[in-house]
């Protein structure tokens, strides 16, 4: 070979990467190729890369829960369909709770791996140290069906027996099934989403997949495999299942082996280090060996450097890196940081050239090799980066207010006309030989009230505060209109003060604040987290008023841990950075110190003088505070209820923010409306508003909801424990281990000295510290700062702990005697962890539940029932919507709503409301004066049977859902989708129910006509006008129009006796109703 063609082969040699020495080395059947030099997300680039190159499937191995969470993460736009996470099949080891979720992904998983796919598999120590079933049980215990089938159905749902399938009414959670008349619901360990099959007699009609919330289909299938959880018969390694040719990655294999070697020996089903070694021999191997000399292949990649929001140095290094012939790729994974990167670069001298990827990548890097840049945003702006790996199904993922106010048997309810009575359930009655179903109402003295379905809404579930017990009086006594009519007049009035003070804001002029300045952008680039969607469209809405001529006053409502916080904060930067002062009012002397260190953390870089004000500051600093706010010395001022007293003076206050506004006084409230008419006003509040109140507000201030959860935030895991040493300890190392810290609520002052003593016996190696009122200021906020700061593991408090301490590193909390808080302060307390992406545990420590009052145990069982995120706004009527209701309107108002109930309460201020726009209001509602359009609501009497049957329906707290649901719809279009879900759900629609479903057209077209009853017996439809003869009805051009059909009409004639009605003869059913009354 001549020196030519030396050179030639010594300059290939040279343009080969690393990479493409990996791919040659894995070319050559080399098992294990050790590795080093891999940073950050330049590992899933990585994966990414071998699975395209290879065509193979490939696995990635850690030790590292929260890495291999984040590389899912980092794949799961560029992989998609063909990524897969394999979790534990245990929620958390220590404990071993099973996690049904986490089954049915490793049941899914196995079935596709037994299916030989090629797809990208990321795996932890604790999901594969478990035992997994063989591929013979795999393929054994599953049925196979399709559309067409012929099978039997009793046989079927032997079967399903035969495998462990357990009979529900309803499908929630793996391994359920339902059988209803031709429809059987069964969820699947193979399927994501539980499955609906229709049968006609013995033959599959259709299969489709339905959502476990809503119980509605979502996608038709041809066919589907019906699978058990394999998982009871578990007997071999997961490595044993997986086709020979795979490649696995493994990060760290000595501190993986480590780890399984340290595992509690004493479970049967999982693997020793030994077996894992054995397992994977007979695979090829890339091992990432960080910490080893000797390796393969090393990997030219460094971190991303640390810019600190620093925008200017960023662009030194972009310029110095293309200068070096580097290519630049910046990752967003939102169009608004997309934007903002933009935005800030374009301010600078650029002489590169960049692309901009959405994507996520939770490390940036560079790589040397091939000379390019991975960059990322939340890196760049020091923002927190979540992963995100949801959950395959989410048991009942919102227990919905209705779902709160389902009736039983014996529950009190308010009938609007009648008063409280006592719900006895549905009841069949016969009616000219037809069965109709019934509420049955019970009232004093025995009196009994059968009433029609169609009146379902004229009743609701009686609340009140702290489950008072209702006055039961007998019918007709009179007590009741007293009652109500003396609500009525107070609760107008209340009704009138919101709606006038909304009034005199909308006619007053305030500051106008200027668009969003540089400045603003740069700050809300600085937050750490990504915004949610409720959270952008709440925080467009704050800066809407603030921007127009109107004093702003809205009421953001979030659950806790929801972010309404920053949307304050970003309000007041507003209303800084154009001159104006901001007052941030709280409850709490240690929420003022939280918040303070909050605007410290997010104002730093920016030119804001900030203070706090609250009763541990000395009179000193009191006095040099106050006089900077009235000189204007002082931009923000963080404090209790001193703020808004008369002393304090203010240079040019423009903007109020008031945190838990429900937890101030009277005095406080009083002197916040006074302040109100000419200063915006942003009030935070985590108490719920019921749904039906939020139009009653929204008439007296302007309203925010935010229901969304951050992104990947995980619900809290709550138990209920007794006083156990044991499960106590083992919970706190379990955090200790995780490098958490743990709250710990014992809310006695007189003995909490002794707690602490006796948990330090209990931990010799935790760092004990406590807090409780009664210490000193300046003690009570550097404990607290400590903490924060994470410089001791257990804090021992009282229940100061409630409102606001926010540790994101604190995800274990105990409340010891928990039996004796309201659900609020316990949901308030429990919200003190979770604020990050690590599960968080919560115990309620109570003793046994013999010795607990009624009361007691449904507080705790509702509060270890409603963990889900958002629970805060159905966690329970009767503690936390009645209170909170009770709290925004005013005091007073909490004893009508024990007299009358709170849906009673809450119709009459809509009413009320309603009255006062159209009237005294017209001109601020721009409401337009209306002539008669309809009646309020017609009564429908027939002896047709309208119902659904039994045998259609079978559970009868079903039945009376639907028919609430039924008594709600105002129009065609609701009345389809409810006819079209039920189809869905139950089948085909027998004629007593379509019947009922007509009644409701029947009732909308009486409506209209001017109809207020209708009589359907005995082959005669008799129609009943407004029983008030001076009812401006009788003056509208609808009665004439009426009137002259009428008369124009053969079966069809105008009667009087007492009442004015319509008789329309020879009408047999509804249908036939329909068709006549349609003539007008």
């Amino acid at each position: 070979m001549n020196k030519i063609d030396e050179n030639k082969n010594d300059s290939k040699k040279i343009k080969l990467s690393i990479f493409d020495s990996l791919i040659n080395s894995i070319a050559l059947n080399k098992d294990n190729i050790k590795i080093k030099g891999t940073t950050g997300s330049s590992i899933s680039v990585l994966i990414f890369k071998l699975f395209k190159k290879l065509d193979r499937p490939v696995f990635y191995l850690t030790n590292n829960i929260e890495k291999s969470s984040y590389i899912y993460t980092d794949l799961y736009d560029t992989v998609d369909k063909d990524l897969n996470y394999f979790p534990s099949r245990f929620r958390k080891r220590s404990n071993k709770i099973e996690d049904k979720s986490n089954i049915l992904s490793r049941t899914k998983i196995l079935n596709e791996i037994n299916q030989n796919k090629n797809q990208v598999y990321i795996l932890s120590t604790d999901s594969i140290i478990e035992k997994v079933p063989s591929l013979k049980n795999l393929s054994k215990k599953s049925i196979n069906i399709k559309k067409g089938l012929k099978l039997n159905l009793t046989k079927f749902i032997e079967d399903l027996f035969e495998l462990n399938f357990t009979k529900r009414d309803f499908v929630h959670e793996p391994g359920e099934f339902s059988s209803r008349g031709n429809i059987l619901d069964i969820f699947s360990f193979s399927n994501t989403n539980p499955i609906r099959i229709e049968f006609d007699d013995d033959l599959i009609e259709s299969i489709r997949e339905f959502d476990i919330n809503t119980q509605l289909s979502i996608k038709n299938l041809n066919s589907i495999k019906i699978s058990p959880n394999i998982l009871s018969n578990r007997n071999e390694s997961f490595f044993s299942l997986i086709n020979k040719d795979s490649i696995l990655i493994i990060d760290d294999i000595n501190t993986i082996l480590n780890a399984i070697s340290k595992n509690n020996k004493t479970e049967d089903y999982s693997l020793n280090e030994y077996e894992i070694k054995n397992s994977i021999e007979k695979f090829q191997k890339i091992l990432i060996s960080e910490y080893e000399n000797q390796v393969d292949l090393i990997f030219k990649t460094s971190p991303q450097p640390a810019f600190n929001k620093r925008i200017d140095m960023l662009n030194e290094s972009l310029n110095d890196m293309w200068a070096k012939g580097y290519k630049i790729n910046l990752y967003y994974t939102n169009e608004s940081q997309k934007d903002r990167l933009q935005q800030l670069l374009s301010k600078h001298i650029k002489k590169y050239e960049f692309k901009l990827i959405k994507k996520s990548l939770f490390e940036g890097f560079i790589d040397h090799d091939e000379k390019k840049i991975f960059y990322s945003d939340h890196q760049i702006f020091n923002r927190f980066h979540k992963y995100k790996i949801s959950k395959v199904y989410s048991k009942i993922k919102r227990v919905s207010v209705d779902e709160i106010n389902k009736l039983k048997i014996d529950d009190y309810v308010t009938h609007v006309d009648h008063g409280i009575g006592i719900y006895k359930g549905l009841t069949k009655i016969e009616n000219n030989g037809k069965k109709q179903e019934v509420i049955k109402l019970s009232y004093g003295e025995g009196d009994v009230i059968y009433l029609s379905i169609h009146l379902f809404h004229k009743i609701s579930k009686y609340n009140s505060k702290d489950g008072a017990k209702p006055r039961i009086y007998k019918l007709g006594s009179g007590a009741w209109d007293r009652i109500k009519n003396k609500a009525k007049t107070k609760i107008k009035e209340l009704a009138f003060d919101l709606i006038k003070t909304y009034a005199k804001r909308k006619i007053s002029k305030g500051f106008k604040y200027k668009k969003d300045s540089w400045l603003q952008n740069e700050l809300e680039a600085s937050f750490l987290f990504v915004e949610t969607e409720d959270q952008i469209k709440a925080n467009k809405q704050v800066k809407m008023d603030m921007e127009s001529e109107n004093p702003m006053d809205r009421l953001i409502c979030g659950d806790v841990g929801f972010g309404k916080t920053e949307i304050a904060i970003r309000a007041a930067f507003k209303a800084i950075d154009n001159g104006r002062q901001v007052a941030f009012l709280v409850p709490t002397t240690i929420l003022a110190f939280q918040h303070y260190k909050t605007f410290k953390k997010r104002f730093e870089n920016f030119p804001i003088s900030f203070d706090y004000l609250n009763r541990f500051r000395s009179n000193s600093d009191k006095n040099i505070i106050l006089d900077k706010l009235k000189s204007g010395k002082l931009d923000l001022i963080v404090g209790t209820h001193q703020l808004v007293n008369e002393k304090v003076l203010y240079d040019n206050l423009g903007l109020l923010v008031v945190d838990e506004e429900q937890k101030f006084g009277v005095n406080v409230k009083e002197r916040i409306r006074s302040m109100k008419e000419n200063i915006d006003v942003l009030t935070l509040t985590a108490t719920p508003i019921p749904r039906t109140l939020q139009y009653s507000l929204m008439s007296a201030r302007d309203l925010s909801i935010i229901n969304t959860p951050p992104l990947n935030r995980v619900p809290i895991q709550s138990e209920i424990i007794r006083f156990d040493k044991k499960i106590i300890r083992d919970a706190i190392l379990y955090e200790l281990e995780r490098g958490g810290q743990i709250f710990f609520v014992h809310n006695k002052i007189e003995n909490i000295l002794d707690f602490g003593e006796l948990l330090k016996v209990l931990v010799p190696e935790a760092i004990i510290k406590i807090a409780h009122s009664k210490i000193g200021g300046n003690q009570l906020e550097k404990i607290m700062l400590e903490f924060i700061n994470n410089e001791f593991d257990i804090l021992v408090s009282t229940t100061i702990i409630e409102s606001g301490l926010d540790v994101p590193n604190a995800n274990t909390i105990f409340i010891n005697n928990a039996q004796n808080f309201g659900l609020s302060d316990l949901h308030q307390m429990r919200g003190r962890v979770g604020r990050s992406n690590k599960n968080a545990y919560c115990y309620f420590i109570t003793p046994e539940s013999g010795s607990l009052t009624i009361e007691a145990k449904k507080r705790i069982n509702a509060i270890s029932q409603f963990n889900h995120l958002g629970a805060g706004f159905n966690i329970a009527m009767k503690d936390l919507e009645i209170r909170g209701a009770g709290n925004l309107l005013g005091g007073e108002q909490s004893g009508f709503i024990n007299d009358i109930g709170f849906d009673t309460y809450q119709k009459i201020l809509n009413e009320a409301v309603e009255e006062l726009k159209s009237d005294e209001f017209k001109k601020v509602f721009q409401t337009k004066g209306k002539d008669f359009s309809n009646t309020k609501e017609v009564i429908i009497d027939t002896d047709q049977e309208i119902l659904f049957p039994n045998s259609y329906v079978p559970q009868i707290d079903e039945r009376l859902s639907l028919y609430k649901e039924l008594s709600k719809i105002e129009n065609e279009k609701e009345l389809h989708s409810f006819t079209k879900r039920i189809i869905d759900r139950f089948g085909k629609i027998p004629k007593e129910s379509k019947n009922l479903i007509n009644s409701i057209k029947l009732k909308w077209i009486a409506r209209n006509i001017g109809f207020e009853k209708i009589v359907l017996k005995n082959k005669k439809m008799i129609c009943y006008f407004i029983s008030d003869k001076n009812h401006e009805y009788f003056n509208s051009t609808t009665f004439v129009k009426v009137l002259k059909i009428i008369n124009q009409t053969p079966n069809c004639k105008l009667k009087e006796k007492n009442k004015l009605y319509v008789v329309f003869e020879n009408i047999s059913s509804v249908d036939e109703g329909l068709i006549n009354l349609n003539i007008f």
